[in-house]
Order: structure tokens, then C-alpha cells, then sequence
């Protein structure tokens, strides 16, 4: 007795001086929300560091949807490909950017299956930040895909009479737009069970959007009833808005439509996706 009795006799002193370190120290403060987005948003570049492929679609896409649209419609819409580029240069631009946002979903779905965010929603953090910072990482995504088809819109031709100014405010308003309907595809990935479905909601959905606008024609070749969808369509005031910065010409009312139509799905997807992530069931 009196043997186990000395070996016990350490344990009080060692385990006082524990408590009295943790009493000890302040807490820490609780990072900010800002903090908390940014330090989920450099985790999904890291992935990107990792998994070098995930910049497939950033890079390759827009070369390719780029070179395809100019040289196959251009003849026979314009009469030439140097005429015909400046007209579609800001519209492929935004239909690059705005295809490859359907991958935020699918991303977002797969670590949802891993059970990541289960471990993100116990973190004493802004409980919105792992899906804002994981869209501000997709913003970058989206930036290098703007400033690539950029460049391969300027190799072929481009001259865009709105100059650097106007070519980097159109890809900003790109890119606000872009962010505002990655809230769509984040909302679907917490609904849907798999990546796959929501590749192909969202593919479903980006057609009409973007194929029945005015990216790669003069909505005034077209039949009435597509020309009101044309109308109504809020690719099209983004598309003639991006265009109108880009080319130096006068803004009109589309400018305002496209910010409204961005606000209006980040506070309508925004709000179900909040409500839906703190209640997954």
C-alpha cells in the first residue's frame, strides 16, 4: 500500500501545475468573420496545389470554347473572324466564367460525402465562412479563366476600345456575377446527393441561360418568342453591360439589372443555403 502510495504521490503536484497553466492563460479571441473566409478560401487553392487538374477547366475550356465559337460562326455571321471577334469577345468571356461555376457545387457536394464540413459546423467559427471562403477560391478560378480567354480574344484580334480600365472592370462585374450564382450550385450541393445530379441540374439550367441570350448574335435575327426570353434573360444585361465596358460605349440601364440580378441571388440562395447548412436533415 504504502509503495503505490509514493508512486501516486508525483501525480498531484504535475497535475496542479496543468490546471494552473490553463487557468492561466487568456482565451484566445475568436477570429474574425473576414479571417475565417480567407483561411477557407486559401484551403481551396491549396486543393487546386494538390490536384493540378482542377485548373483543367480554367484553362483549357475557355482556349478552346473561345477558338471554337469565333472560327465557326464568324464567317458566316460576320463575314470574318477580326469582325466578328469584336463583337463576341466580352460574350464568350462571360459564358467561360459562368459555365465552369457549376464545379463549385460538385466540389462542395464531395466534401460534404467526406464528412469535411461536419467538422467545419463544430469549429467556433462564423458559421457561414467554409462556403464563403470556398467561393472566394473559386473567384481566383474564375479571375484566371477571364484573363486567359482574354488573352487568347486579344492573340486572335481583339481590340477593345474600352482599353485595360474597361477590360478589368467588365471581369470584375464578370466575376461579381459569377460569385452570386455559385450560390445556386451551393444550395443544390446541400439538397442533392450527388455530384453528379448537381452537374446536371446545373448543366440543365446553364443552357437556356446562356445559349438563349445575345452572347454570339443580335437578339434581332430571332423569332419573336425567343427574343422576349432574350429580353428577360439576366445573362443578356450582363453580356451587354461587360460588352458596353469593354468596347467604351455608353452604359445603360443594364449595368444596374446585372448588380440587381447578383444581389437578388445572393440574398435568395444565400439566405436557403444558411438555413439549409445549419439544418442539414
Amino acid at each position: 500500500m504504502s509503495a503505490q502510495t509514493a508512486t501516486a504521490e508525483p501525480a498531484a503536484p504535475r497535475t496542479d501545475a496543468i490546471a494552473s497553466a490553463l487557468t492561466s492563460v487568456a482565451r484566445p479571441p475568436r477570429p474574425s468573420a473576414l479571417s475565417t473566409s480567407i483561411t477557407f478560401g486559401w484551403r481551396a487553392l491549396l486543393k487546386i496545389k494538390h490536384v493540378p487538374e482542377q485548373l483543367f477547366d480554367v484553362t483549357v475550356f475557355p482556349v478552346m470554347m473561345t477558338l471554337l465559337f469565333t472560327y465557326l460562326f464568324g464567317g458566316a455571321i460576320a463575314g470574318s473572324t477580326a469582325d466578328y471577334i469584336a463583337y463576341i469577345a466580352p460574350g464568350v468571356l462571360v459564358q467561360s466564367v459562368l459555365f465552369i461555376t457549376m464545379y463549385t457545387g460538385s466540389n462542395l457536394r464531395t466534401d460534404i460525402d467526406r464528412g469535411v464540413f461536419d467538422r467545419f459546423r463544430s469549429l467556433p467559427i462564423w458559421r457561414p465562412s467554409p462556403l464563403v471562403g470556398m467561393l472566394l477560391g473559386d473567384a481566383i478560378r474564375f479571375l484566371v479563366a477571364s484573363l486567359i480567354t482574354a488573352a487568347v480574344c486579344l492573340a486572335i484580334g481583339w481590340r477593345p476600345g474600352g482599353g485595360v480600365l474597361g477590360v478589368g472592370a467588365g471581369i470584375a462585374l464578370v466575376l461579381v456575377f459569377a460569385f452570386s450564382l455559385g450560390w445556386i450550385w451551393t444550395f443544390l450541393s446541400l439538397v442533392l446527393r450527388t455530384p453528379q445530379a448537381i452537374m446536371g441540374v446545373a448543366g440543365f439550367t446553364l443552357m437556356p441561360l446562356l445559349f438563349g441570350s445575345n452572347i454570339f448574335v443580335d437578339p434581332s435575327t430571332m423569332p419573336g418568342w425567343l427574343q422576349a426570353w432574350v429580353d428577360v434573360n439576366p445573362v443578356s444585361d450582363l453580356v451587354t453591360a461587360v460588352r458596353a465596358l469593354m468596347d467604351g460605349t455608353e452604359l445603360g440601364g443594364e449595368l444596374v439589372m446585372a448588380l440587381a440580378w447578383s444581389a437578388g441571388l445572393v440574398a435568395v440562395f444565400g439566405t436557403l443555403t444558411m438555413w439549409r447548412y445549419r439544418d442539414p436533415r
